[in-house]
């Protein structure tokens, strides 16, 4: 058998299990072991291949066959031959090239700073990076302040010494004085690509797995139909258990290893809280490792948190959702290797896993994910895959439109809604709601214009002095909610304090509620900023005022 032949009849049988006359899988794969591939396509469509089997082998035999190809994939000739045109796809043995942000840089000076460099080609505004040397270096280094001993790149080479020019620029940018998201900002101002250059210590998608994780053998066919969501909501994952933080350090790592071969950033990866991770059993192998955000960088009012959606332990996917209301956002991909699989049942599954941890009963998907601005989701088909699992617009033009095109695809065979009726769909949030009929729901209440509420208030009071208004609505909220001993508070206790003392000079109807209602809003201000954001959604839901007074405040009702 060919190489080609044996490339075509694995390709063919990729999503078929149990079914039998189909070939063997193990006698394939020995042959493209041994094989050399002609072509670019041949060898990523082989890696490709080999990562979903990774995920759904069929025993234990295969498995083994397939982790034994992949580990040493980066040494096939094939894959040496084709690696330059092979930039950027996250197989092993090739590099990387993408303008990581400032969490994901410093990951990965500490992991393999000898494989980092500036693809200074890629950088728009090279000179920004030269004016920050003087930040970088000694006052020694530049007896005169305003002139550099050398021109750019030639003083950054001098300076980096036997390091690279990437591993000196986050090092020091590291060092400033300035911290947390500032520090942040300052460095991704610069807008500088890194290659990733493969070799030892550079991560790869080729062979991501949780170490030793125990094999599913997928020997019944997969679940490639739509599943009735409302029926698949109702069932809770199998086990949802806290991890401590050495185990979700190693699975953070394997999240942002994922993301980094796949050139993404994920905020809820880069600003992480090991404190508050959680691993989700859904049975078949199927896991979702769940992780917060720290105190510093969590939003006001939603509670966000990331998945890595895992297969037999190797990364498929990833989510991002923010909960509050009983209800949540929710931004789902599953990576291109997997996709044409169990998409639309691992997103029900996902969906259940959200209802059990904060009990929503309210789903929305924002505009960005469905295409507005993206042209990847539009292309995806995005709309309509959340459409026909039954999520709905509540723009009244967009439904409107949405009923007209979701006629024309039940009668007309064959018919594809027009790029320019696409664009209108995916301009307002789709929701599926299971409860009862509600409207304060996350992306249905208006709470860009708390902060505009915000903003007015500060101005009228203030003027552009925020410092003093964080002093003083910060003493003022305490002193409105019965707190004291508020500035001997954790750190981040305090900062959301901090954050949330405007919201209380703000609230309708504060001065009305009970003594043990605003105690209750002292303690769910406080817990924002704890160890377990989970626990602030939990406290704001079930609270029998909060929730209603930011919603009046939001649509200007006072």
């Amino acid at each position: 058998m060919t190489p080609a032949r044996a490339l075509a009849d694995l390709a063919a049988t990729r999503s078929v299990y149990g079914s039998p006359g189909s070939p063997p899988r193990i006698s394939l794969l020995r042959v493209l072991e041994r094989a050399t591939l002609r072509t670019t396509e041949q060898v990523k469509a082989l890696h490709e291949l080999l990562c979903f089997l990774h995920a759904y082998p069929d025993d234990e035999e295969v498995f083994g066959q397939v982790s034994r190809m992949l580990e040493g994939f980066a040494a096939r000739p094939d894959l040496q031959r084709h690696r330059r045109l092979l930039v950027g796809s996250g197989i092993a043995g090739t590099d990387t090239v993408y303008p990581f942000g400032f969490s994901t840089a410093k990951w990965l000076a500490a992991r393999c700073a000898d494989r980092l460099s500036v693809e200074w080609a890629d950088v728009a505004q090279p000179d920004l990076a030269a004016a920050r040397l003087q930040l970088f270096s000694l006052w020694a280094e530049r007896p005169v302040f305003d002139e550099p001993p050398l021109d750019g790149r030639k003083w950054l080479d001098r300076l980096r010494g036997r390091g690279t020019d990437a591993a000196f620029i986050i090092r020091r940018s590291a060092a400033l004085p300035v911290a947390g998201m500032a520090n942040d900002h300052l460095y991704d101002e610069l807008g500088l690509a890194l290659r990733v250059a493969a070799g030892p210590g550079a991560p790869d998608r080729t062979r991501a797995r949780v170490p030793g994780h125990r094999i599913v053998a997928q020997r019944t066919p997969l679940r490639l139909s739509r599943p009735d969501i409302v029926a698949e909501i109702a069932k809770p994952p199998k086990r949802i258990r806290r991890v401590g933080e050495r185990q979700a350090a190693g699975l953070l790592d394997l999240a942002r290893e994922a993301m980094v071969t796949r050139a993404r950033d994920l905020y809820t990866f880069t600003a992480a809280s090991l404190k508050d991770a959680c691993l989700v059993d859904c049975g078949d192998g199927l896991e979702f490792f769940c992780v917060g955000v720290d105190p510093e960088q969590r939003l006001l009012l939603d509670a966000v948190y990331g998945i890595l959606t895992l297969r037999n332990g190797v990364p498929i996917g990833y989510a991002l959702f923010s909960a509050l209301w009983r209800s949540s956002e929710v931004a789902y991909n599953v990576f291109e290797s997997f996709r044409g699989g169990e998409s639309a049942w691992i997103y029900g599954r996902l969906l259940a896993t959200i209802r059990a941890m904060f009990g929503a009963d309210t789903f929305t998907i924002d505009p960005y994910q469905l295409g507005h601005h993206n042209d990847e989701g539009l292309e995806s088909g995005a709309w309509w895959f959340y459409y026909k699992l039954g999520f709905r617009p509540w723009d009244p033009a967009v439904a409107r439109l949405a009923a007209i095109e979701a006629a024309k695809v039940a009668s007309r065979r064959g018919y594809r809604t027009g790029p320019g009726t696409l664009r209108k769909l995916v301009s307002a949030n789709l929701f599926l709601q299971i409860g009862r009929r509600r409207r304060d729901v996350i992306g249905a209440v208006p709470t860009g214009a708390i902060g505009l509420a915000v903003t007015d208030y500060l101005n009228d009071r203030f003027g552009a002095d925020r410092e003093r208004a964080t002093g003083e609505l910060a003493a003022e909220a305490a002193e409105r909610l019965g707190v004291r001993g508020w500035r001997r508070w954790p750190a981040g206790e305090r900062l959301c304090w901090e954050r949330w003392a405007p919201l209380v000079a703000l609230l309708p109807g504060l001065d009305r509620w009970s003594a043990a209602e605003r105690a209750e809003l002292a303690g769910i201000i406080r817990v924002k900023g704890g160890r377990r954001e989970s626990d602030f959604v939990a406290r704001f839901d079930a609270h029998p005022r909060v929730g209603a007074a930011l919603v009046s405040l939001a649509r200007g009702e006072r």
